[in-house]
């Protein structure tokens, strides 16, 4: 598994990121059951300013959110890999081989802020976070109100599983 994580602002985490992402990362493909357990994803820490700025560039909102997602498959039905066949240049990377996933961006304002009207801790937002991104890069979406049940049900799995509660 190879990830790729850059933080655009200031920010020093309390806890160690790349240990999150990847425990997060391995129990979505665990509970996705998705064939190919090398990956790759790319996850990106910004701003409110950054963070509003692609999303008015690639969803045409101009706000700023939480976390975009940009994945890399286009799946028929979430977390299908049939016809993705292992090697694709359109799927795999070239050196690696790793089937990649995408690209994730959080805003740490947009996070904190959240973290605080929730009221749980900063690290169990950006858990939340990544494992609804991560879902978002699995072909999972929120358009309705069964799609939203499915999503929540699956990132409260993930987070319970890993002991990532809104109690620490």
């Amino acid at each position: 598994m190879t990830f790729y994580v850059e933080n655009e602002t200031e920010e020093k985490f309390e806890f160690n990121i790349d240990e999150l992402i990847k425990a997060l990362t391995e129990k979505v493909l665990e509970i996705e059951s998705v064939p190919f357990k090398d990956v790759t994803l790319n996850v990106t820490f910004t701003d409110d300013a950054s963070i509003k700025e692609i999303n008015r560039e690639f969803r045409e909102i101009d706000k700023a959110t939480d976390v975009l997602s940009f994945p890399a498959i286009d799946f028929e039905s979430p977390a299908d890999f049939e016809g993705i066949e292992e090697g694709s240049a359109d799927y795999f990377d070239p050196d690696t081989k790793e089937l990649i996933l995408g690209d994730i961006m959080i805003s740490l304002e947009r996070a904190h802020a959240q973290a605080e009207e929730y009221g749980h801790s900063f690290k169990r937002e950006i858990a939340f976070l990544i494992t609804h991104s991560l879902l978002h890069l699995l072909g999972y979406d929120h358009m309705n109100d069964e799609e939203r049940k499915v999503m929540e049900d699956k990132q409260e799995a993930v987070l319970q599983t890993l002991n990532i509660t809104r109690e620490n």
